[in-house]
């Protein structure tokens, strides 16, 4: 029999059904496994029949066969737009499900990723820090693996762990003072650029004893001070090899100059940067002036000595200037006393040798006491050496 355009579509829309009906039960089944709760019932009660099983019943009605009815009624025979809807409901659901399984696999994927990214951050930075032998500080960090922190994130974070604070103690307080903070290489570059300058100039250990961290705290003042390793060898060399190992005479005019810098504290002294270099260096050459001066016999006081430090006077300049005054100094004093001329002390004396203002008019009064002399002891002078002679003046 001939059937019409409508009927045949309505055959292949069902044929299209019951082909997907079996897929979309199976889906269904494996994601909504129903929790059965045996019951007492008094009477069989119609079990709904599938998306399968009512389309099967359907065509098996349409041929002309007879549909089972010892479990169910024709009341559970579905009809096409109630097996679509059901069908529908089904594939949402099973979207539904695989949405959310997709989402909660992208949500470990992404999980793992952050991770792994945290783990590689990690490594990264304990290598840079265990090279400086500092890996201890970043064991607080690992909790910040999971979160999947990034290098410059766990370095933040490590920069305000109290440990990291104490080590690089001196960073704070060059911020304090308008410096920049040194990186962790830059400080620790430092501490052993220190070290070597105080074990090579032989300064006592505890200058630069180091605690479990590897911090030196003696060194943080000069750190902060930004005190640089050829500075501090400056310092080392001015208060250990020309004072304290100089001759003696020198360390006798620094504690005469500056009474309330002990032997004990000349080191601490010319290593605290607060003390200014320049400052440094004029006191103890002040002191080997003064130091010269006392191994020739002779005396001098801090101002004068600053004086001569000031006209470019240095130790050795000094050693030899006031070896050549003490040679003649007693006798010029004598013949100007004779000759009722004007005195000639030391200071005179100093202005000829050292080649100070006043130099001339101090060697014109030598060249008379000369003369004056020579005239009385026909042509014998006893100041015609050291001091008095002209062809030292200037020398120095």
């Amino acid at each position: 029999m001939a059937i019409s355009k409508e009927e045949k579509a309505v055959r292949d829309a069902l044929a299209k059904l019951e082909k997907d009906a079996a897929a979309s039960d199976a889906a269904v089944a494996r994601m909504n496994q129903p929790t059965v709760t045996p019951k007492v019932q008094s009477e069989p009660v119609a079990t709904p029949k599938t998306a399968a099983q009512a389309m099967a019943d359907y065509r098996a009605g349409e041929r002309g066969q007879t549909v089972p009815t010892s479990t169910t009624s024709t009341a559970n025979i579905l009809t096409p737009e109630q097996i679509a809807a059901q069908l529908a409901a089904a594939q949402a659901a099973s979207a539904a499900a695989n949405a959310a399984e997709l989402a909660n696999q992208q949500k470990l994927a992404e999980a793992e990723r952050l991770r792994r990214a945290g783990q590689s951050a990690y490594d990264v930075l304990f290598t840079e820090f265990n090279q400086y032998g500092l890996g201890s500080l970043i064991e607080p960090l690992k909790n910040l693996i999971t979160s999947g922190a990034s290098s410059s994130e766990l370095t933040l974070a490590l920069r305000q762990t109290e440990a990291y604070k104490k080590r690089f103690a001196a960073n704070a307080q060059r911020v304090a003072s308008g410096l920049r903070a040194l990186s962790e290489g830059e400080y620790i570059a430092l501490e052993d650029g220190y070290q070597t300058i105080m074990r090579n100039y032989g300064i006592p250990s505890s200058f630069y004893a180091k605690d479990s961290m590897g911090r030196q705290e003696g060194f943080e003042k000069l750190i902060a001070g930004d005190v640089k390793v050829p500075e501090l060898e400056q310092r080392v060399i001015l208060g250990k090899e020309r004072v304290l190992n100089g001759p003696p005479q020198t360390k006798q005019a620094f504690r005469q100059f500056f009474p309330s810098i002990t032997d004990d504290d000349i080191l601490g002294y010319v290593l605290d940067p607060e003390k200014g270099l320049q400052d440094i260096k004029r006191k103890v050459t002040a002191a080997e002036i003064g130091g010269a001066a006392i191994g020739a016999g002779l005396s001098t006081d801090l101002t004068r000595a600053e004086q001569l430090a000031g006209y470019g006077i240095t130790g050795d300049i000094a050693r030899q200037g006031y070896s050549n005054i003490a040679s003649g100094l007693e006798r010029g004093r004598q013949l100007s006393g004779i000759y009722q001329q004007s005195p000639y002390n030391q200071q005179v004396a100093e202005q000829e040798v050292f080649n100070l203002e006043g130099g001339t008019e101090a060697a014109r009064e030598r060249k008379k006491l000369i003369g004056l002399e020579k005239s009385t002891f026909g042509g014998k002078t006893g100041v015609t050496s050291g001091a008095l002679s002209q062809n030292r003046a200037g020398s120095y």
